[in-house]
């Protein structure tokens, strides 16, 4: 009866249990890359940051020339401000990443911890 326990529980330990597992890291990894919008960033990189403004100005020279200017210095606040957000959402992602590979395979390890300490409590310890 124990041993039917113990199997059953390793077959759902290394089956459901880490499929479940690798399922809910690839669900968190695509929570984060949808938080950060990479794609959406990516696209709009030197769009007008916070821009209210920008459609086409009539008006002397000096009015276009100031509103050229205006749009300039918001798509370069944009770039900047976009840039910024990639970066520290490619680290974040790419943290993730390495997290979740960890853990699942730590999952895997978990198991045969109680072996590693009854080796150790019978062996002694090796240093």
């Amino acid at each position: 009866m124990f041993m039917l326990l113990v199997t059953e529980l390793l077959r759902w330990w290394y089956g459901d249990g880490w499929r479940g597992r690798a399922r809910l890291a690839s669900v968190r990894l695509d929570g984060t890359i949808d938080y950060f919008s990479i794609g959406l960033l990516v696209k709009t990189l030197f769009s007008p940051f916070r821009q209210i403004s920008a459609g086409r100005v009539d008006g002397s020279l000096n009015v276009q020339m100031r509103a050229l200017v205006d749009k300039l210095v918001s798509r370069l606040i944009g770039a900047m401000v976009r840039t910024v957000i990639l970066v520290v959402g490619g680290i974040a992602i790419a943290l993730q990443a390495v997290l979740s590979g960890l853990l699942l395979v730590a999952w895997g390890l978990v198991p045969l911890l109680p072996v590693a300490g009854a080796v150790l409590a019978f062996v002694g310890p090796v240093l």
